[in-house]
């Protein structure tokens, strides 16, 4: 089974009303997608992010070429060599060719990972809170208000792009227009310093709805991650932006985090990703996957919570909710999934089990305009 031929599709959509989080604000979204298919007729679907010019060219002069005409079976050699050049497009690659496997056994993606251990996965809604405007805080509230009439019963909610008592200010609004009946996660995007974060001890003894603080301090400060973990009164998490599974051997040796957040867009593909959760569960930290940027990565994680043992046999069906984006972005809706009460029904079929809309992947392909 050979690799017949990739098609690329970059996306770009102009936000109208810009919204954004502790690292600024964003006026744009972008996706880039990826079809490989085989010279039986078999095809599999990746996803990856960074600059649509860099993705574009690499994949055109040099990933393509080298790919068209290997063995599609032959993922883990073809991903390394592809993860030398750029580790997010290997993470495409990844999928692609995970897919293909998938199909030509006549199996699901879950099959591959030992099967579903439940039905339906979590989501929590996810926002992006800040925006360009003085009234930043009550479009915020407006919005939760809307995920939570839909169903969500979690939410993420971003602080440390404003001051602490604006931020905390923000949160108490929002706790009192739900009441203490959402659970709510925190993320300030490694914003603070250790006593900044500290600060925020108050708050989280005054709710008991909150479910987690995330990346508070850059991730690569192991040891104030385990000094912040035994002050706080609530779980700590963190991980999004590691490439490999070994990079959160610190963290986890350490005792450092509570919950992980790996995402699949930064990691070097399935098999790195899979390793993260493996490696979590033996460590007995959770996993809670950051799926932002990609309705295929977000797909795939709920693949993965789908079949991962629990954490604690205190409760044997309890997994952590994945990442669901719920911003101005249209690509969340190239995958035909959504949310019911909070929840998403993992498909049966073979491979990922849905099709992708294409109708939407050509009318958002990018144009090769300049962007900043």
């Amino acid at each position: 089974m050979l690799i017949r031929n990739i098609d690329t599709y970059p996306l770009y959509y102009s936000i109208a009303q810009p919204y954004g989080d502790a690292n600024g604000i964003k006026s744009y979204r972008t996706a880039f997608y990826i079809r490989i298919t085989t010279d039986s007729g078999i095809d599999g679907w990746g996803e990856c992010i960074d600059w649509l010019p860099t993705l574009q060219k690499g994949f055109d002069e040099r990933i393509i070429p080298f790919l068209i005409g290997k063995k599609a079976t032959e993922r883990t050699r073809l991903v390394q060599t592809v993860a030398k050049w750029h580790s997010r497009a290997a993470s495409a690659v990844s999928m692609a060719l995970t897919e293909i496997f998938a199909k030509s056994c006549g199996i699901s993606i879950c099959d591959l990972w030992g099967g579903k251990l439940r039905d339906t996965v979590l989501v929590y809604a996810s926002f992006q809170s800040y925006s360009e405007h003085s009234d930043w805080r009550k479009q915020s509230l407006h919005a939760i208000e809307e995920a939570v009439q839909t169903g969500f019963e979690h939410i993420k909610l971003k602080i440390g792009g404003k001051t602490v008592k604006e931020d905390q200010k923000h949160i108490r609004e929002a706790q009192s227009l739900l009441q203490g009946e959402v659970k709510i996660a925190l993320d300030a995007n490694g914003s603070y310093d250790l006593s900044t974060a500290c600060r925020w001890n108050p708050e989280f003894e005054q709710f008991s709805n909150i479910m987690w603080l995330e990346e508070p301090l850059p991730i690569q400060e192991t040891f104030n991650y385990g000094l912040l973990r035994q002050r706080l009164a609530l779980p700590i998490a963190g991980g999004e932006d590691m490439k490999l599974a070994s990079d959160f051997l610190p963290l986890l040796t350490h005792q450092s985090l509570d919950i992980v957040t790996p995402d699949m867009l930064h990691l070097t593909g399935m098999d790195e990703y899979w390793a993260v959760l493996s490696m979590a569960n033996c460590y007995g930290v959770r996993t809670s996957p950051h799926a932002y940027d990609g309705a295929l990565t977000r797909l795939y994680a709920m693949f993965a919570q789908a079949c991962l043992v629990p954490w604690s046999k205190m409760k044997p069906e309890q997994v952590d909710p994945v990442e669901w984006d719920v911003m101005d972005n249209p690509f969340t809706e190239l995958i035909p999934l959504r949310p019911s009460q909070g929840e998403v029904a993992i498909p049966d079929g073979t491979g990922i089990g849905v099709d992708l809309d294409m109708e939407k992947l050509h009318y958002y392909k990018w144009d090769g305009s300049s962007y900043e």
